[in-house]
C-alpha cells in the first residue's frame, strides 16, 4: 500500500505543478479563442509566441543563468534581421544577373527584384529549404559576432553601466539601419525573399509549424545546456563571480560564451520574424518591442526558468492579443471622454504584469535549485556506502 500511496502522491504532485496547471489553462483558452474568433487568430498567437520564445529564452540564458545585465536584446535581433534583409537576397540576385549592389535596397528596384527571386524559390523546394537554412546560419553568425562585440564592455562594466551601454548599442544600430539606405532600405522597408512561397496555398500554416518547431528545439537546447557542466558554471558566475574566479574559472571567457550563444539565438529569432513578415524595416526594431517585452515575459515566467519563460511568453501573448482584439469593443465608451482605447494596450498589459508580480513575485514557474545527480543515483550511491537508512 505504501508503494501505491507514494505513486499516487507523486502523480498528484506532478499535476499540481504550476507549469502543468498553467499549460492546461492556456490550452483551454486557445481552444475557446479558436471556437469563437477563428483558427487564424490562434495561429497568429502561436507564431508571435514562437518568435518571442526564442528571443526571450536567449535573454534568459544571459540574465537568468549568467547574471549579465542585458538591456540591449534588440541589438542581436537587429543583427539577424538586417543580415537576412541584406545578404541572402543579394546573393541570389548576383547569381541570377539581377541588381545586387547598392541599388538592391532602393525601393524602385527592390520591389521588382525580390518578387523575381521569390518566384525562383517557389520553383524548387530544395532551393527554398537551402535558402532558409542559409539565412538562419548567416543570422546566427552575425548574432554571435555581435555577442562577442558586446562582451568587450561586459568584461569591465557591471550592472547598470553595462545595461545602459547595451541599450545604447541597440538604438545606435537601429538608427544606422534607418538612415543608411543601402543596408535595408533606410526609411523604407526592403522586401525579403520568401522561401515559403513554394507552399503558397498553406504558407501561413507552414510558417507557424516551422516557428513552433524552432522554438521547441531552442528550448530543448537551452535545457540541455543549462543542466550541463557549462550551465552549472554559468550559475556559479551568476551567484558569485569572485568564488568562480577562485575556483579557476575564466569569468571573461564564460561571459563571452554566454553572450555569443544568446545573441546567436536571438538573431535567429529576428531572422525568423522578417522572413515571416516578408519585409525588413529598421524603425520597427525598437527597444520597447525587442527588449522591454522579452524582459516582461521573462519576469512573468520566472527568471532563470526556461519552462517559465515559455509559459510567460504564451500567457502574455494571449493577453496582448485579447486586449488588442476587444479594447475598442469593451472600452469604446471612453471616446466620449476624449480617451482613445487604442492606447489601452500598454496600460492594461502593465496592469497584468503588476498583478502577476504582486501575487507571484518569483514568476509563474520559479527557478529551482536542482542537484547535480538525479535523486535515484544519490540514493543508490548512499546505499552502497551504507547510508541507506539516512537517505530518503
Amino acid at each position: 500500500m505504501n508503494g501505491v500511496d507514494k505513486t499516487g502522491s507523486r502523480m498528484q504532485d506532478v499535476w499540481m505543478k504550476n507549469e502543468v496547471v498553467i499549460g492546461l489553462v492556456m490550452v483551454a483558452v486557445l481552444t475557446v479563442i479558436m471556437l469563437t474568433l477563428g483558427l487564424s487568430l490562434v495561429l497568429t498567437i502561436l507564431i508571435d509566441a514562437a518568435v518571442f520564445t526564442i528571443v526571450t529564452l536567449s535573454l534568459n540564458l544571459e540574465v537568468g543563468h549568467t547574471g549579465i545585465s542585458q538591456f540591449g536584446r534588440v541589438l542581436a535581433v537587429i543583427a539577424g534581421a538586417f543580415v537576412v534583409g541584406a545578404v541572402p537576397g543579394r546573393v541570389l540576385a548576383f547569381l541570377n544577373g539581377l541588381p545586387y549592389g547598392v541599388s538592391y535596397a532602393d525601393d524602385a528596384v527592390n520591389y521588382k527584384v525580390v518578387p523575381a527571386i521569390s518566384d525562383l524559390l517557389a520553383s524548387s523546394l530544395p532551393l527554398s529549404v537551402g535558402f532558409l537554412l542559409f539565412s538562419f546560419l548567416l543570422a546566427a553568425v552575425a548574432g554571435a559576432a555581435v555577442g562577442w562585440l558586446t562582451s568587450r564592455p561586459a568584461i569591465r562594466l557591471k550592472e547598470a553601466y553595462l545595461g545602459i551601454s547595451l541599450l545604447a548599442f541597440g538604438d545606435f544600430f537601429m538608427w544606422v539601419g534607418h538612415n543608411w539606405e543601402p543596408l535595408v532600405g533606410g526609411t523604407t522597408a526592403v522586401f525579403v525573399p520568401d522561401p515559403f512561397r513554394v507552399v503558397w496555398g498553406s504558407r501561413f500554416q507552414v510558417v507557424v509549424i516551422v516557428a513552433v518547431i524552432m522554438a521547441f528545439l531552442v528550448y530543448l537546447y537551452l535545457e540541455k545546456l543549462t543542466r550541463s557542466p557549462f550551465g552549472r558554471t554559468l550559475h556559479m558566475v551568476r551567484d558569485c563571480d569572485v568564488a568562480a574566479a577562485v575556483c579557476g574559472k575564466d569569468i571573461v571567457r564564460i561571459r563571452t560564451q554566454s553572450l555569443m550563444i544568446g545573441s546567436a539565438l536571438a538573431a535567429v529569432g529576428g531572422a525568423l520574424y522578417v522572413i515571416y513578415a516578408g519585409t525588413c524595416t529598421a524603425i520597427g526594431f525598437t527597444r520597447l518591442t525587442w527588449t522591454f517585452w522579452p524582459w516582461a515575459y521573462m519576469m512573468l515566467g520566472g527568471i532563470g526558468s526556461n519552462r517559465g519563460v515559455v509559459l510567460g511568453v504564451l500567457m502574455l501573448t494571449v493577453a496582448r492579443t485579447l486586449i488588442i482584439t476587444y479594447r475598442s469593443t469593451l472600452f469604446g465608451f471612453l471616446l466620449t471622454w476624449g480617451i482613445d482605447p487604442m492606447w489601452l494596450e500598454y496600460t492594461l498589459m502593465g496592469l497584468v504584469i503588476m498583478l502577476v508580480v504582486l501575487f507571484m513575485p518569483h514568476g509563474l514557474v520559479p527557478a529551482k535549485v536542482e542537484s547535480i545527480l538525479p535523486a535515484g543515483r544519490v540514493r543508490k550511491a548512499a546505499q552502497e556506502q551504507g547510508f541507506g537508512a539516512t537517505v530518503g
